[in-house]
């Protein structure tokens, strides 16, 4: 059985062994509108179970739609998807969602009118299962004031409170958006030191939103680019950094054979479509399991992305009588290179 498909009925909060393993969500051709807006069209994502995962994107691709439609707070208006192996879009099998998975607003949302030790007791009384221990161990480490109200907190603080009320309830997946946002280095830090930690020694899931690239690159597992509501770019950022190249290439001045004018940006498999001889051209040379993620080409030059066998793709340019150079692609560089690229 595959994880997005459903044929036996689980109790709410029931562990399957078949959720132990691989995937924890699945998200398959979704999409939402939002009145006149598309939030999202034609997004797939998976997230391995146990790991650190980020969505990357800018304001307004759909990051926030995402993780508002996995706990139940919107539903599809179609597509499928699964956490724990439940259907999101099933009433009953959402609230058993929402049982398992702990959640931080980018607001930071909390009881304002109360002081910290209070807000902890009230949702302690919420949740069975509410690990003291940890409770006792993130005060002491997040320095966290007992008696001050949580309205006059800093939002450093605010942002600490609300990660161990989540986190003590013993949640398996952990919901973060925009987590360290407008938080000072001392406190992202401790912040990403704590969920690293918590994900190492036991069987967290972190879904997190977020736009502070070199925080992802120091803490992530693995990571989406999403782009005007769908995944561009998705898998394990070591997998990335590996097997993700920028291709120069540069034709002399009188050959035309793969060089023309200046043509747009490319995204292949994002619903972009391809209109150019020269990516038809280009696409050809591809190897098998090898991508072309972006392609933009001036005069003589040409400058490739590449997932896969960059070096093989050189080759044949270099066959061609091309002069070709490959190069490493930092995460902020392909972020920028796919989230600005337009059709």
């Amino acid at each position: 059985m595959t994880s997005h498909q459903h044929t036996a009925r689980k109790a709410p909060g029931e562990l399957h062994d078949t959720d132990r393993r691989g995937a924890l969500i699945v998200l398959t051709d979704v999409y939402k509108q939002h009145g006149s807006t598309t939030a999202l069209q034609g997004l797939s994502l998976t997230v391995p179970r146990g790991a650190i995962f980020a969505l990357l994107g800018p304001n307004g691709c759909g990051k926030t739609t995402t993780l508002k439609l996995l706990l139940g707070m919107n539903r599809p208006d179609s597509g499928t998807g699964t956490v724990f192996g439940l259907r999101m879009e099933d009433e009953r099998d959402s609230v058993a969602i929402r049982q398992r998975t702990g959640f931080v607003s980018e607001t930071k949302e909390l009881f304002q009118g109360f002081d910290v030790a209070t807000t902890i007791r009230l949702v302690r009384d919420m949740y069975p299962r509410w690990d003291a221990s940890l409770e006792r161990e993130l005060l002491t480490r997040f320095v966290l004031p007992p008696r001050q109200k949580v309205a006059a907190l800093s939002k450093g603080m605010r942002a600490k409170l609300a990660l161990l009320v989540a986190c003590c309830r013993r949640a398996e997946l952990l919901i973060l958006d925009e987590p360290t946002d407008g938080l000072d280095p001392a406190a992202a830090e401790q912040m990403m030191e704590t969920l690293v930690g918590m994900v190492a020694e036991t069987e967290l899931t972190v879904l997190l939103s977020s736009h502070h690239l070199h925080e992802v690159e120091r803490m992530a597992d693995g990571a989406a680019i999403m782009r005007e509501g769908r995944v561009v770019l998705h898998g394990e950022l070591d997998e990335l950094r590996q097997r993700v190249r920028r291709v120069e290439v540069r034709f002399s001045a009188n050959d035309t054979s793969l060089a023309s004018s200046e043509t747009p940006s490319v995204i292949r498999g994002s619903g972009v479509p391809a209109h150019s001889d020269m990516l038809s051209d280009v696409t050809a040379l591809l190897p098998d399991a090898t991508d072309l993620l972006h392609t933009v080409q001036r005069g003589s030059a040409m400058t490739l992305l590449v997932r896969g066998e960059a070096e093989v793709v050189a080759q044949e340019f270099v066959a061609r009588g091309a002069q070709v150079s490959v190069h490493a692609v930092p995460l902020r560089e392909l972020f920028l290179l796919l989230t600005e690229a337009r059709a």
